[in-house]
């Protein structure tokens, strides 16, 4: 993996870490440090240009002041351009970045599908804003290991569910397998891109929804629907099959969310259903 796509998974594994003490009483955030690094990497690579770094200053800008707003309506507006801000950076319609090729194109599974891996800089640096500035998150071990535990049953409820539902539908059948490439898949799949997509749907979607809506009757419920139904829509281009399993996984990981109110949980789901599906089954699908 290249500098940048490290440094920039460093800074997503730090968005956990407390902030660090300065002189003066002033303090620096090791993830705000790690993402400069990364973006600083990223231009001397030619990866990532200046275009490209000022959108992602802009979203981090717009969500800091939706924290910051004093006005219910100043919020919900700061909140609607962050999540476009975010849409155009993670679907990579905002210029600037050329994601490093991690994967070749080439089939893993029999009767799969080709498979291709990149290490999308600007969809898990977007994420990365996300999670540290809008969603809500654990800031010990112990409330993490709560949300995990709330997180265990439906979880494995969820994983069951998907993988029956996408097996009956004959979209993937039962294969193990280790490519070379797999550790570096895996961290890839959980820092790049789960984390961004649970921050966008899970931690941005749903819990800013439920927040407006809170004290309203069936809001919980909406913020539930949306987010799940969302991140089905999200998954059209790969069929409307695909839009709708994903659909049911992202209820699981609403659900998830729901019960504990932290992302983690959510997060460790999504992780741990993607990784058996490319472990134990075709991936990405049958052809």
């Amino acid at each position: 993996m290249t500098m940048s796509t490290s440094l920039l998974m460093l800074a997503l594994c730090a968005a956990w870490m407390p902030a660090l003490p300065l002189a003066r009483g002033l303090r620096v955030a090791p993830w705000l440090v790690l993402l400069l690094l990364a973006l600083a990497a990223a231009f001397v690579a030619a990866q990532a240009s200046l275009i490209g770094i000022a959108g992602l200053g802009a979203l981090g800008g717009v969500a800091w002041a939706q924290r910051h707003a004093p006005a219910r309506w100043q919020r919900v507006i700061l909140l609607l351009l962050a999540i476009v801000m975010a849409l155009l950076l993670a679907l990579h319609r905002w210029p600037g970045f050329v994601n490093p090729l991690v994967v070749p194109r080439q089939v893993i599974s029999t009767d799969g599908l080709p498979f291709v891996l990149y290490a999308n800089l600007d969809k898990g640096a977007a994420g990365l804003l996300l999670l540290t500035l809008l969603v809500p998150r654990s800031h010990a071990w112990r409330e993490c290991e709560r949300a995990l535990k709330q997180a265990l049953l439906p979880g494995l409820a969820t994983i069951v569910v998907v993988m029956g539902l996408a097996w009956l539908l004959g979209m993937v059948r039962p294969e193990w397998k280790w490519p070379p490439f797999t550790p570096a898949f895996l961290a890839i799949n959980l820092l790049l891109t789960v984390v961004a997509e649970e921050a966008f749907f899970r931690g941005v979607i749903q819990h800013q929804l439920a927040r407006l809506l809170a004290g309203q009757r069936m809001g919980a419920l909406l913020s539930i629907l949306v987010s799940a139904l969302l991140f089905g829509a999200a998954h059209l281009g790969g069929g409307l099959r695909y839009a709708m399993v994903a659909a049911v996984a992202g209820l699981g990981y609403a659900l998830v969310l729901h019960r504990s109110g932290r992302i983690e949980g959510a997060i460790a789901v999504h992780f741990a259903l993607n990784a058996v599906h490319f472990l134990f089954f075709s991936y990405p699908a049958l052809a």
